[in-house]
């Protein structure tokens, strides 16, 4: 191995990866062009528009702004973790009721940021919500619909998790 390159390993979506990498390769483009992850989109590469945005250790990153070389040891979730079997999970969901995507590019930077919102277990007010996803643009929706996607997504969460149970 030269030196510049790193050797790496981590958990992406679920999977274990061993990769072999070079020292200044984004973790957008390790994602995109080594992994095939293409919902990882790559919009300025200088993280502010948010597109590229993944959970790393549970934290919404932008990828643009790390190397790949960072993500030795790392739990990694992209947009392609949050389907299953071909369905929808529940916050993709509501981004399909509210109307919360045009174009699409923008998406996979607000899902990501989102499912990180619901992991902090937090009650979010649309205003707590308008400011935390700031971090992602979008230049289609106008972004309501994407603020009362996330706001119902978290209103919901505790009833999903739940269990119902009948009294009879």
């Amino acid at each position: 191995m030269s030196e510049n390159e790193a050797e790496i390993r981590l958990r992406v979506n679920g999977e274990e990866v061993r990769e072999r990498v070079p020292v200044r390769m984004h973790a957008a483009d390790f994602l995109r062009h080594r992994l095939g992850l293409t919902g990882t989109h790559v919009g300025c590469e200088q993280g502010v528009c948010g597109m590229c945005t993944i959970l790393v250790d549970g934290q919404a990153i932008k990828s643009c702004l790390m190397l790949a070389a960072a993500l030795d040891g790392a739990e990694v979730r992209t947009v392609e973790s949050l389907s299953r079997d071909g369905r929808l999970n529940p916050l993709q969901e509501a981004f399909k009721r509210h109307h919360a995507l045009q174009c699409g590019f923008c998406t996979p930077g607000f899902l990501m940021l989102a499912t990180s919102l619901e992991a902090d277990g937090k009650a979010l007010s649309g205003e707590q919500i308008r400011d935390e996803i700031s971090g992602v643009l979008c230049r289609c929706t106008g972004y309501e619909g994407i603020i009362r996607a996330i706001e119902e997504h978290l209103r919901t969460k505790d009833r999903r998790e739940t269990p119902q149970v009948e009294i009879s």
